[in-house]
């Protein structure tokens, strides 16, 4: 028989290392727990036969008549000895043994079983049979304990006499409590006694014995927190009773461990604190940093930028004199961790088989990564770095053995041991720039997490400022700047970058150069040629100067993130002057997804012709992907409902209650109540306007909201426009909705529904249930009511008006309708308008979250405004992708775009990663599995899903020969 332990014996087992020895142990331990169940059974049928009676045998067995006596059963050992355990006769092949669950809640009946038999067995039916039992419903139960000062004496003295104190306890705790027939509704759910007679009863009397009901307590209260238990442990007890093997439990290991990604973030989240310190972040940098302190000045101050560049500080030039080279680019990482996790184990394989429509191509994993900013998502902190932005990365490719995340790196770049210098180290690097969202905190996080820390995951981050230079292979070269929340570079980057541009005849002797047959590909956070057009706005002048004006045509690619989605858009031949030959947005890097038909006009920059090229998703998916906010909004953003409740409460609030409904009620036909409904709203409308003040202050503010919400793109007139008619939607909705719960309570009214007994009908209704089910003949209820100083039935009556939400509205508002508002108190006022609240936030919040949807999608995909708001409301993390350039030995920079259609959602740990661990420690960017976590659908993971959704090629600029493009 294949040997089989429980995971927690198994793991002891493995532990010692002696498994023939730990199996042995458990046999002798089973055997004991055997004899000990044995010795159980037979002393509960030893005390049913010594009670009185046949009293024992109606709870013994539960229930009497369908159970058999001595419930559970016992196995003799067999030759596995360790193997047998409890279990069902009728399962005797040994296959599934008795739960101990079972076994537990067997034990403790037995045990109350037999305590009842011998308590009762001593007192018997001691107490004085009345005609009518009903008469003690005002005695005590506790009337041993119920003595005067004055009797202290008297009752010190029966104490002496034992039986006199036994004859005490049986009369008062244990005597009949009345007939059957004076609780009709008791007796059915308790057990009856048994007189004392000395067996010769015939069968049950219809007396009740309270000793049953505490049985029947306890048994109740051990069978709901089992329950209980196995409701909420059901998986771990399983996991712990179940016998498993060895293969069964690593698998099952396996199965259980999932990474602990966050999810997207939540933009319209009412309650995220993360949100509100975002927005405080971005206040204080633009109101009391911009123009004032700038970081990119003190790091030019600390590496005298003035004097020129130094290599290892802003200059890289250690990729220079290799044949050939690969790279990537990414960028706006940071936000789910799904989306984040997907395409950093796509960067971290060793190689990527994809296909295209013509030819298979199998790409290497890049020398080095360069990040286009918005590292983490809302705002940059030491827990969005690590969870949004270092989780995902070091899950797909690890850091080396040694490196604590915690050390800072004093002297970048700390290359592994062994290694002298940077040029040596042939293992995965990074490059990255700050994006926008990582300046809210004035640039502090980007610089302690990047600028000084070594690694990201498994890749070597070289890199001690915000922004550098690359130089490549073949007169290639790769400027990242940083353009801060100004959308440009500042004068001390500028003079760098314009350093490394001048001509070599007038360049000092300095060896790094940009030559005039040099190609340059600048790396920047913000797609100004798509920005500016949308915006009709000009920004980063200094940027422009530099690609115009110094570079002269030598930019043959702009790469910029912050748009989450992939478009390429390349020169059209004309005889405008061409200053850069292609733009390429990525920012599919993990962040939620932005729509391209909105930039599909785009076609021009710095005066010269583009047309596009590329868009990921494609224009018609995208406008078809907005549809969501229609249909999804609310689901994405739940959170949403706690400020769109409110803000219809307030728009509403003056109007509470609705007296004078007749006239709606009244009409004899679908079209008479249609009309005077819609009447009553415009009604409404007009004191709104010309009456309240709470409501018409809401609808002001939230009117000056709308018109700020709208695109500063759009003219003033227009966006009036679109303000108006979009708070008369949300005013519409509701007052239309506030009618229609003023409706329902005045119907309800109208039926007897509601208002018919005060305040306090659930109270009143529940006491007279209690009385008839569950009935207090020994006025236990009055004594507790005296002892709790009155707490005891008021506590409960007013919970119950507190949960008795309808009743409170319906009676208040006949109160306000028949005597006015001011017959209220405040604390009634309070009470009812946070009813009325109650209610109201629940049926309002499906509908303001349709209307604010509906506005987005209109505005969306009918007048191409809110880009960023439409589509941050659908946190979409699918259609995901990354860059990889190829510089081949021509000289010639071949690009793909890869991507990745759908994110998985579920992982698990993949067993060729955990089955390298096993092997002699190496780097992880050496492991041909590097990556932790797989997706649980092999057609769903990132590496058997990528495709390449744009390709082309750039030439190497030749003497007196026009670049060419093949696309």
């Amino acid at each position: 028989m294949r040997e089989m332990v429980t995971v927690r014996e198994r793991i002891t087992v493995r532990e010692r290392g002696d498994d023939r020895e730990e199996m042995e142990r458990r046999g002798d331990e089973n055997q004991k727990g055997r004899e000990r169940v044995l010795v159980l059974i037979l002393f509960s049928r030893l005390a049913t036969g010594i009670a009185r009676g046949y009293y024992c045998r109606y709870f013994y067995t539960w229930p009497p008549r369908f159970l058999p006596h001595g419930i559970l059963f016992a196995t003799w050992p067999r030759k596995s000895g360790p193997r047998q355990e409890f279990s069902n006769p009728e399962n005797s092949d040994g296959g599934r043994r008795y739960p101990r669950h079972y076994f537990r809640q067997q034990v403790g009946n037995k045990v109350l079983s037999i305590a009842c038999c011998i308590f009762y067995s001593h007192c018997g039916n001691r107490a004085v049979m009345r005609e009518k039992s009903f008469e003690r419903k005002n005695s005590n139960w506790f009337s041993l304990f119920s003595w005067k000062k004055e009797e202290t004496a008297t009752w010190l003295a029966s104490f002496l006499h034992m039986h006199e104190l036994k004859d005490r306890v049986c009369s008062s705790w244990f005597a009949p409590v009345g007939s059957a027939s004076d609780y009709p509704f008791l007796s059915k759910w308790v057990i009856y006694g048994e007189l004392a007679c000395n067996g010769s009863c015939a069968g049950p009397s219809d007396e009740i014995s309270p000793i049953y009901s505490l049985w029947a307590t306890f048994i109740g209260l051990y069978i709901a927190n089992y329950v209980v238990e196995r409701s909420t442990g059901l998986w771990a007890r399983w996991a712990l009773t179940h016998p498993v093997s060895v293969k069964e439990y690593e698998m099952l290991k396996k199965k259980q461990l999932k990474p602990d990604f966050l999810d997207m973030v939540p933009w319209y989240s009412g309650t995220s604190a993360d949100l509100f310190k975002t927005t405080f972040d971005l206040l204080v940098s633009v109101t009391l940093f911009v123009g004032r302190f700038d970081m990119r000045m003190m790091q030019a101050a600390m590496s005298k930028v003035e004097q020129g560049a130094q290599k290892g500080d802003l200059l890289y030039d250690h990729f220079s004199e290799k044949e050939e080279i690969w790279f990537d680019f990414m960028a706006d990482t940071g936000d789910g961790g799904n989306s984040s996790y997907a395409v950093a184990r796509l960067l971290a394989q060793p190689s990527l088989p994809v296909n295209n429509s013509e030819i298979a191509h199998s790409l290497p994993r890049g020398n080095f990564l360069l990040i286009g900013g918005d590292l983490a998502y809302p705002n940059p902190s030491e827990f969005t770095y690590q969870r949004r932005l270092f989780c995902p990365f070091e899950y797909a490719l690890q850091p080396p053995p040694w490196y604590k995340p915690e050390q800072i790196a004093v002297c970048k770049p700390e290359v592994p041991p062994g290694i002298a210098e940077l040029k040596q180290y042939d293992g995965p690097q990074c490059f990255i720039i700050p994006g926008n969202h990582d300046w809210f905190d004035g640039l502090h996080t980007f610089m302690r997490y990047i600028c000084h820390k070594s690694w990201l995951g498994g890749w070597l981050l070289p890199q001690r400022k915000s922004y550098f230079a690359l130089q490549l292979p073949k007169g290639w070269w790769v400027f990242g700047v940083d353009q801060a929340l100004h959308g440009d570079i500042d004068v001390f980057q500028f003079k760098f970058f314009s350093e490394l541009t001048k001509s070599k005849a007038r360049a000092s002797s300095r060896a790094s150069q940009v030559g005039e047959n040099d190609s340059v590909i600048i790396m920047s956070h913000e797609p100004n040629w798509l920005l500016d057009w949308y915006w009709n706005d000009v920004s980063g002048k200094n940027l422009s100067h530099l690609i115009r004006d110094y570079l002269k045509g030598r930019c043959k690619l702009r790469l910029a993130g912050d748009l989450h989605h992939y478009m390429r858009h390349s020169s059209v031949q004309s005889d405008k002057p061409v200053y850069v030959q292609h733009l390429l947005v990525n920012g599919c890097g993990g962040a939620f997804l932005h729509p391209t038909h909105i930039f599909s006009n785009f076609n021009e920059f710095y005066g010269t012709p583009y047309e596009s090229k590329a868009a990921y998703p494609s224009f018609d998916d995208s406008s078809r992907i907005a549809l969501g906010n229609i249909l999804k909004f609310r689901k994405k953003n739940w959170q949403f409902d706690f400020i769109g409740g409110i803000i219809y409460f307030v728009l509403v609030f003056s109007l509470f209650p609705q007296c004078n409904l007749d006239h709606i009620l009244q009409s004899d036909s679908f079209f008479g109540h249609l009309k005077s409904f819609f009447v009553t709203v415009w009604h409404a409308f007009e004191f709104v306007v010309g009456h309240s003040y709470v409501s018409s202050a809401g609808a002001m503010l939230l009117l000056l909201t709308a018109f700020s919400f709208v695109p500063s793109k759009v003219s003033w007139k227009k966006r009036a426009i679109i303000g108006i008619l979009h708070v008369s939607a949300h005013l519409t909705a509701a007052l239309i909705l506030m009618l229609l719960l003023e409706l329902g309570i005045e119907t309800c009214i109208r039926h007897g529904l509601l208002a018919t007994s005060g305040y306090h009908t659930l109270y009143e209704w529940y006491r007279s249930v209690e009385n008839e089910h569950f009935p207090d003949p020994t006025g236990l209820r009055a004594r507790i009511e005296h002892w709790t100083l009155g707490l005891y039935p008021a506590c409960i009556k007013y919970l119950m008006s507190a949960f008795d939400v309808p009743e409170v509205m319906a009676v208040t508002r006949s109160n306000i309708c028949k005597k006015g508002l001011v017959s209220l108190s405040r604390g009634g006022s309070i009470i009812y308008y946070a009813s009325v609240f109650l209610y109201f936030w629940v049926f309002s919040t499906p509908v303001v979250s349709l209307v604010f949807g509906s506005y987005l999608y209109i505005c969306i995909n009918w007048l191409h405004i809110h880009f960023d708001e439409a589509f941050s409301s659908l946190r979409i993390a699918n259609y995901k992708a990354f860059t990889r350039f190829h510089l081949t030995q021509e000289g010639n920079l071949e690009v793909f775009t890869l991507a990745v259609d759908k994110v998985p959602k579920e992982w698990e740990l993949d067993p060729n990663w955990e089955a390298e661990l096993k092997q002699p420690p190496q780097l992880s960017h050496v492991r041909k599995y590097p990556s932790k976590w797989v997706a649980s659908s092999q057609q769903q993971d990132p590496v058997n899903t990528v495709r390449i959704v744009d390709h082309f090629v750039i030439e190497r600029t030749k003497t007196n020969t026009a670049d060419s493009e093949t696309n």
